[in-house]
């Protein structure tokens, strides 16, 4: 009688797909939030959050969605699911999702750093009034950003149901 391993590379490389969409994503949820309490607490405190933003986004989030994208690339292979839906929308998912943060979250999020920062120049406490090229530039992320979000999610749920 042979002993078969209690856990399969498979589902060892699923684990580490959720682990990944967690940590790319997980914080992403909590910025609307954060954001709101440091402009309301303290505005001075927004041009460092920005930069947490836009530094987590590259160093956490994009390396996240490559590991995200090789362990699909794995499973998908090992369970010759090319032809199904749910691996096409995830790759799809994953290329579109990375362009967004390259290409649009991580700039506007360095020009809501750059324009708060001037904006808060000679700022010494009381109401405190951004200028319209931080309100444009967190336009931007917010749109973009919960456009994102929701394609994660709708991601997840693709990858549950598995249409």
């Amino acid at each position: 009688m042979t002993a078969t391993p209690a856990t399969s590379a498979y589902e060892i490389v699923l684990a580490v797909h959720v682990m990944a969409v967690v940590i790319a994503f997980g914080w992403t949820f909590t910025l609307p939030v954060v954001f709101a309490v440091a402009s309301r607490r303290d505005p001075r405190s927004l041009p460092v959050l920005h930069r947490i933003e836009y530094t987590v986004s590259r160093v956490i989030l994009n390396p996240s969605l490559l590991v995200v994208l090789g362990a699909g690339i794995y499973m998908a292979s090992d369970g010759h699911h090319w032809s199904e839906f749910f691996v096409q929308w995830g790759i799809g998912a994953v290329v579109v999702i990375g362009a967004l943060v390259g290409s649009v979250l991580i700039p506007a999020a360095k020009r809501a750093e750059e324009a708060v920062r001037a904006d808060l120049q000679g700022f010494s406490g009381g109401d405190f009034q951004p200028g319209e090229a931080y309100r444009a530039a967190t336009r931007r992320l917010n749109v973009v950003g919960s456009a994102a979000s929701l394609l994660v999610l709708v991601t997840i749920l693709f990858m549950v149901i598995k249409p």
